[in-house]
C-alpha cells in the first residue's frame, strides 16, 4: 500500500479531530437524494464523514489503506449511530466481487495513488465492482502548483512533526480521459473544461457504468 499508509496511520487522530465533517456536504446530500438507497462503497473512506448523507437509506461499506483511519471511522460511526462495514484494502485491488455495489463515492482518494498504471488499474477495479447502471462520484485535487509539478508532497503538521502525503496533480481533461478509458460514461464534471481557467481546488465527476 506504500508510504501514504504509514503517513495516514500517523496523522489519523489529528485528522479525525480537525476534519470532522465532509467538505462535500451539498454534493453528497444531492447524490443521496438522487440515488435513494442501495449498496454504497466509500473508497478512501478515512475516518468516515462522507458517509453521513447516506446513513439512513444505504448499506454502507468503507475501504481505506490505513488501519488507524478505520479505527477512527468506527469511532465516528458509533458517534453518529450508523454501522458501515469497514475493510482494510487498496483501491488498486479491491477486495470485493464483481458488480457488488450500486453506487461508489471516492472523495480525495485516487490522487494519492502512485504511478499512472496503478491509477488506471484502480479505475478498472472501480468499473469491476460497480453494477451495470451504477454510478460513482469522484473528487481529486487540482492544485495551482500543478503548473510546475505533476507530483507533490503535501505537508501535515501533527505531534510536533511534519508528515508528507503524496498527491498526483490531475488536470480535468486527463481525469475524464482515464475514466472514459476504463469504460465509464461521464454524467457531469465540475469545473467544466476551460483553457482560460485551468486551475481549481477540486475536480469532481459523476460517472456511470453503462447498463
Amino acid at each position: 500500500m506504500g508510504a501514504n499508509t504509514k503517513v495516514y496511520d500517523e496523522l489519523a487522530e489529528s485528522w479525525y479531530h480537525l476534519r470532522h465533517y465532509t467538505r462535500f456536504r451539498r454534493e453528497l446530500e444531492a447524490l443521496a437524494e438522487r440515488w435513494q438507497g442501495g449498496r454504497l462503497l466509500n473508497i478512501g473512506c478515512g475516518h468516515g464523514p462522507d458517509f453521513l448523507p447516506f446513513q439512513d437509506a444505504f448499506g454502507l461499506y468503507g475501504l481505506d489503506i490505513s488501519g488507524e483511519m478505520l479505527r477512527f471511522a468506527r469511532k465516528y460511526a458509533d458517534k453518529f449511530r450508523f454501522s458501515p462495514a469497514l475493510v482494510l484494502g487498496d483501491a488498486v485491488s479491491l477486495p470485493f466481487r464483481d458488480s457488488s455495489f450500486d453506487f461508489v463515492i471516492a472523495v480525495a482518494a485516487y490522487h494519492h495513488i502512485r504511478g499512472g498504471e496503478n491509477r488506471r488499474q484502480a479505475f478498472r477495479e472501480l468499473w469491476r465492482v460497480l453494477r451495470p447502471g451504477g454510478e460513482a462520484f469522484i473528487t481529486v485535487w487540482n492544485l495551482r502548483r500543478g503548473l510546475f509539478s505533476r507530483e507533490v508532497l503535501v505537508p501535515w503538521r501533527t505531534g510536533g512533526k511534519t508528515l508528507h502525503r503524496y498527491v498526483y496533480v490531475y488536470r480535468p481533461g486527463e481525469l475524464r480521459k482515464e475514466l472514459q478509458g476504463a469504460g465509464f460514461r461521464i454524467l457531469s464534471q465540475r469545473p467544466r473544461l476551460s483553457l482560460l481557467r485551468p486551475f481549481y481546488r477540486n475536480i469532481t465527476l459523476l460517472v456511470a457504468k453503462p447498463a
